[in-house]
C-alpha cells in the first residue's frame, strides 16, 4: 500500500500488514488500528504536535467523544493543558477531502462545549489554523500551529 506524501514531517510510523490490512500504531490509544488515510493524517499529526510543537504526549487525546446538542461526536485530537483544560483540536480529513466550510462548522461545533483558544483543520496538505478570542467573540487565521508553551499561555 502506497501512502500519500503529505504536508508534513515524515515520521517512522509502526505499521504492519496483518489480513491483507495495513495497521498503524496509535502510540496515544495504545493500540493498532487500521491504516485508512484520514488515521494517516491523524497519527501523522499527532507526532507533529509532540515533536514540532512540544505538545506533551500524556496531554493528547485522539477521538475523544463530546457530546454536541445531545449528539455523541468525536473530536480526531485534543491538546489538554496540566490541569486537564483542552487548549487545542485538530479536525483531521483524508488528504482527497478538501478543506471547506463544512470542516470548519464541524470543529466549531466540537468548541461550543471544549472552548478552547486554537482550532486547526488539516488534511496532511493544508493546515488551517485559528486563534478563538473569546473575549472579543472573534477569530483569525494565523501562519503557524503554535508552540504548547503559546498553546496553554
Amino acid at each position: 500500500m502506497k501512502h500519500p506524501p503529505l504536508n508534513l514531517p515524515s515520521y517512522p510510523l509502526p505499521i504492519k500488514v496483518e489480513q491483507d490490512k495495513h495497521w498503524v500504531f496509535d502510540s496515544i490509544r495504545k493500540k493498532y488500528l487500521v491504516l485508512t488515510p484520514e488515521e494517516w493524517v491523524r497519527q501523522h499529526f499527532v507526532w507533529f504536535l509532540i515533536y514540532e510543537c512540544g505538545c506533551p504526549k500524556n496531554l493528547i487525546a485522539v477521538e475523544m467523544g463530546l457530546r454536541v446538542h445531545q449528539m455523541r461526536r468525536r473530536s480526531d485530537i485534543v491538546v489538554f493543558n496540566k490541569r486537564g483544560k483542552a487548549c487545542l483540536i485538530v479536525e483531521c480529513k483524508a488528504p482527497h477531502i478538501r478543506i471547506n466550510q463544512k470542516t470548519f462548522d464541524q470543529i466549531a461545533q466540537y468548541n461550543i462545549q471544549l472552548q478552547v483558544k486554537y482550532l486547526v483543520v488539516s488534511n496532511g496538505l493544508q493546515h488551517y489554523c485559528c486563534y478563538v478570542d473569546w473575549d472579543n467573540k472573534s477569530y483569525h487565521f494565523i501562519e503557524n500551529v503554535p508552540h504548547y508553551a503559546q498553546i496553554i499561555a
